[in-house]
């Protein structure tokens, strides 16, 4: 009889990595489209990747449980 294991859960890993030290990081929003009108000191401000703080990162850890 096997283990049982849990799944991850697919659209989390396609939108979060985990940093070696643990972190969980999340691309910025305003990204997307309608980017014309947006300048490009926004534009490179809203590259950066952001870490996941707080209750969020617990439940997003839950998400992810081989990450």
């Amino acid at each position: 009889m096997g283990k049982n294991k849990m799944k991850t859960k697919k659209a989390a890993s396609k939108r979060l990595k985990v940093t070696g030290s643990g972190k969980i990081m999340r691309r910025q929003t305003g990204q997307g489209h309608l980017l014309s009108k947006k300048s490009s000191h926004r534009k490179r401000r809203l590259s950066d990747d952001k870490e996941v703080r707080g209750g969020d990162a617990k439940h997003i850890a839950d998400l992810l449980p081989y990450e």
